[in-house]
């Protein structure tokens, strides 16, 4: 496969800030590629924000290859990538069949939650080709398990761990890592420790570029966390937009009547 666009994004870090966005449909991706966003990810928060479940590990490989074709369909110039859903990536054979699902029904690259208990998967899925991005801090397929949402990094322990895992993924060939929840004192040294870039959610200004879910940026998700520090109310402009309809469809019939 071509990747000339991973690579493009890699080659950002230092560079220039990478602003990264979700999208989980044709609509959301032709306006966030028209923007310019120069990355765009098919992320499982779409589980949440789209299908309603409570958290993400419901989401299956089926749900994700819907959704990325439907993106896909808007012929991004922008570098898309996939997450690898819940419990998709248990031994590297499965990591790379998976993996190659994703990139049958378009993705470009490859995201996946662990350090360094999935770097024989990154390896793995790099080796066959496909360029991958990391995922370490707050993981949400975790959190049922852990008991929710919990920033990382706040403990000399936690802080060596996401060093060791940073180095990890690095070294087994990702081309990019992003950090969640991570403290941002800890998320800067990653930053300054790793060749490749790290792209932070909630972890703090000195990441090399940022991702948010974009149902979180515009209002649309019911719910906007805390990191997200400036967001549009569009939410609440489609609910007066729907009403406005709404009573203009009810006195045009009264003026029939």
């Amino acid at each position: 496969m071509n990747t000339e666009k991973a690579t493009r994004i890699r080659a950002m870090k230092g560079r220039e800030r990478i602003a990264a966005l979700t999208a989980y449909d044709y609509s959301m991706a032709r306006i966030l590629d028209s923007a310019g966003i120069p990355l765009l990810l098919v992320g499982d928060s779409l589980g949440m924000v789209v299908l309603g479940y409570p958290d993400t590990t419901r989401v299956t490989m089926a749900d994700m290859e819907h959704h990325l074709r439907a993106v896909m369909r808007a012929k991004p110039n922008a570098l898309v990538a996939a997450d690898l859903p819940y419990q998709s990536c248990l031994t590297p054979q499965s990591a790379v069949e998976n993996a190659r699902r994703l990139v049958a029904a378009g993705a470009e690259a490859v995201k996946g939650e662990g350090g360094r208990d999935m770097a024989a998967q990154v390896k793995a899925i790099v080796d066959a080709g496909i360029p991958f991005i990391g995922h370490i801090g707050m993981l949400p397929q975790n959190a049922v398990a852990e008991g929710g949402y919990h920033i990382k990094g706040k403990t000399p322990a936690e802080k060596s761990r996401l060093m060791d895992d940073a180095a990890a993924l690095a070294e087994a060939g990702a081309f990019g890592v992003v950090l969640e929840l991570v403290t941002p004192g800890v998320a800067a040294e990653i930053t300054r420790a790793i060749p490749i870039p790290t792209i932070g959610i909630g972890a703090g200004p000195d990441c090399d570029g940022e991702i948010l879910v974009t149902l979180d940026l515009f209002g649309l998700s019911g719910y906007i966390p805390r990191h997200v520090k400036k967001h549009w109310d569009f939410g609440e402009q489609m609910r007066a937009a729907a009403v406005e309809w709404k009573q203009g469809v009810i006195d045009a019939n009264h003026k029939t009547a």
